[in-house]
């Protein structure tokens, strides 16, 4: 029996097959194009070998292709049974998070990284800003996050992988000079890591460093295949560092070739966020209105995810309606998301209808209104899930609100109380 890269023995004698496992996890752990390929060919070494199948569950499920995901959650079941325990445990906790259970899910991840804290593609469900922590919908999920992956530390911590996650939690709770000396470690070991590129442009943004932050993203991009899981959102932040810059001929090319709908090559629930969220950052920043792009994005987040669910998602798909002066969108969305809460399905509470009510607001130029109902919910916005990047969005529209009521200096005073992070904020009349 052999082992992966992390010493783990997988159910394999074949060298091929557990070559091709390790180079196709270590693409999904990078997010790096190829992964589908490498366990393909792993899996022709080794029909059975159940990791392999659960690793490229994992891979298309990443890409949204749902059907491919359960085809090879499916196969990964079924083989399971003749792998070992720890094998066994492995593909039914990655399957158990593909299948919709983020609770059971993580109480089985916390329970096996006890006995196997080496298990990476067990622990990486777990992390970043969309995982079933970042997810979950609970107040403390940014501590949470740091708390997880300090208890692997002493087992991963030359990990290029795991150095780059650890640093992702650090910079979301301020730890900015802890993550950028994570990061570069990480980064110095395997460049190519497209997660990694991301964090370092997240740790560099909290650190106010835009031009560093864009030079980097520039030098780094070009090489990534637009197939990359993280092409898409890459994109987003170059867009939106150039905007910061004043570059903006460049950022709407770059919002246009590879984050709008249609431009963008990569999942849904990215397109369906970044791309409003750049145009309603690009409004913020003195950018006029560009309706119909609002009309496509609004058209495709409702086609996307027509259903509300995912707290992330369902702020987006507000946001979407609410720029296309679609009032009956706005209605139905709201109506879903309260009956959520109602029926206690909500993991966030009340947090997203109460946003929507204040981006409903705004949108309606009721400056007052949007103030008076964002104001007491900004503190609860980590509830959604995401980044303090992202989440930003939320911020800088308060301060719009601000500045177009006639109180510039509370504008002024929220930006200069910050606690542990410098980001630069493009909102028109802030200075």
């Amino acid at each position: 029996m052999l082992a992966d890269r992390y010493g783990l023995p997988i159910s394999t004698d074949s060298t091929t097959a557990r070559d091709a496992y390790v180079a196709g996890v270590d693409c999904v752990l990078s997010a790096a194009h190829g992964a589908e390929g490498h366990l393909s060919h792993a899996l022709m070494a080794q029909p059975d070998l159940a990791v392999a199948h659960a690793a490229l569950a994992r891979a298309h499920f990443l890409m949204a292709n749902v059907g491919e995901a359960r085809a090879s959650i499916a196969r990964a079941r079924e083989h399971a049974a003749k792998a070992t325990p720890r094998e066994q445990a492995h593909v039914d906790i990655l399957c158990t998070a593909m299948e919709g259970k983020p609770v059971e899910a993580l109480v089985a991840t916390r329970a096996h990284l006890a006995s196997h804290p080496r298990d990476a593609m067990v622990a990486a469900p777990a992390t970043g800003v969309f995982g079933l922590i970042g997810f979950s919908g609970r107040r403390d999920r940014e501590p949470e996050q740091v708390e997880f992956l300090e208890t692997l530390r002493r087992h991963l911590h030359d990990d290029w992988w795991y150095q780059s996650v650890l640093a992702f939690a650090l910079e979301e709770v301020g730890r900015l000079d802890e993550a950028f000396e994570l990061i570069e470690r990480s980064l110095a070991t395997n460049g190519r890591n497209a997660h990694g590129a991301h964090i370092k442009a997240h740790v560099l943004y909290e650190m106010g460093e835009d031009h560093a932050a864009l030079d980097y993203l520039d030098s780094w991009l070009p090489t990534y295949p637009r197939e990359g899981l993280m092409h898409c959102h890459i994109s987003w932040h170059v867009a939106m560092f150039a905007l910061t810059l004043g570059q903006t001929e460049r950022a709407w090319r770059v919002y246009e070739t590879a984050v709008r709908p249609g431009g963008a090559w990569g999942p849904a629930l990215n397109v369906a966020t970044d791309a409003p969220a750049f145009l309603w950052r690009a409004e913020l920043a003195g950018q006029g209105r560009r309706e119909n792009e609002w009309r496509d994005i609004r058209d495709y987040a409702l086609k996307s995810f027509p259903k509300a669910g995912v707290a992330f998602i369902d702020v987006h798909r507000v946001l979407a309606c609410v720029a296309a002066n679609d009032a009956d969108g706005v209605a139905t969305i709201a109506a879903d998301l309260k009956q959520r809460v109602e029926s206690g399905r909500s993991v966030t509470g009340d947090v997203v209808p109460r946003l929507a009510t204040g981006l409903d607001a705004y949108g309606r130029g009721d400056w007052k209104g949007a103030i008076a109902t964002l104001e007491p919910v900004l503190v609860e916005t980590v509830r959604i899930g995401g980044s303090r990047a992202q989440r930003d969005l939320i911020e800088n529209t308060l301060l719009a609100a601000y500045i177009k009521d006639g109180r510039p200096a509370t504008a002024r005073f929220l930006v200069e109380n910050r606690v542990d992070r410098r980001p630069s904020t493009p909102v028109a009349g802030l200075v």
